[in-house]
């Protein structure tokens, strides 16, 4: 792997170590050089097409890095670290530039991921990077959950899926939990306005046979950032009928 270092001067590698451990994460030499690289990656293809909006290394380090394995945070009401060492099957759902996928697979190398998202850029792009960090045990799929989560392959197969997509909860449910194998878990990265949210979504997950399993708010560490993780646990199988034609959870959530 180059020395990107030489070209991205600015790269603070005790600021992103020092990041990750305000989170108890603490990351080896080659998992530093992996978030770099990544980080290179990502701002050198964002000038050719929409990854992000965020591109100074550190904010990319809190807002996107940390913020993808903030997930630990779940502890001790649920130990979601030692479920991802043990080498579980994970689907990120709406991606994009590989949030929380990609990081998690940085700092979680023992799990089976699968990205998904609509674009094919996108995925392409994804491809590069898990071939350039050498990852292994990574499935791409280019397509609309919608229609990825009635093929027989990937529906209810998998132990967790994340999710860091902007969509309500109702709707995010309906796209990922018939992904997820029963007794699995459903996680959603939400912002700290999340409230109603939740609330208002107990009917659908009701609906596609999940509940709320634990509800937490945070700040990102050292910042005045805030955060809701919810994590919806699969109590019994999806109905079939679901998820509905493209179009229409957004539209018409359960």
């Amino acid at each position: 792997m180059p020395d990107i270092k030489k070209v991205y001067n600015f790269m603070d590698d005790n600021f992103l170590v020092n990041s990750f451990k305000l989170l108890g994460v603490d990351l080896s030499d080659d998992q530093v050089n992996k978030f770099n690289r990544y980080y290179e990656m990502l701002v050198e293809k964002n000038k050719v097409m929409n990854l992000t909006t965020i591109t100074d290394y550190k904010d990319v380090v809190v807002k996107h890095f940390v913020d993808s394995l903030s997930c630990v945070m779940l502890a001790p009401e649920f130990d979601i670290t030692s479920q991802l060492k043990t080498g579980a099957s994970v689907i990120d759902v709406g991606t994009g530039a590989g949030f929380p996928g990609i990081p998690l697979k940085i700092v979680f190398p023992e799990i089976r991921l699968t990205l998904l998202d609509s674009l094919n850029k996108r995925v392409e792009f994804l491809k590069d990077v898990c071939s350039e960090l050498e990852f292994s045990d990574v499935t791409f799929i280019h397509g609309r959950a919608e229609d990825a989560a009635h093929d027989k392959k990937f529906r209810e197969s998998f132990n967790f899926c994340v999710s860091r997509a902007v969509a309500n909860l109702s709707t995010l449910s309906e796209y990922c939990l018939p992904f997820v194998m029963t007794h699995g878990y459903f996680l959603s990265y939400k912002s700290e306005k999340a409230d109603q949210e939740i609330a208002d979504s107990k009917k659908a997950l009701a609906v596609l046979g999940g509940s709320i399993a634990v509800e937490k708010k945070f700040s990102l560490p050292d910042t005045d950032i805030s955060r809701t993780l919810v994590l919806i646990k699969k109590d019994k199988g999806t109905p079939k009928t679901y998820p509905r034609k493209a179009g229409t959870p957004s539209k018409k959530p359960l």
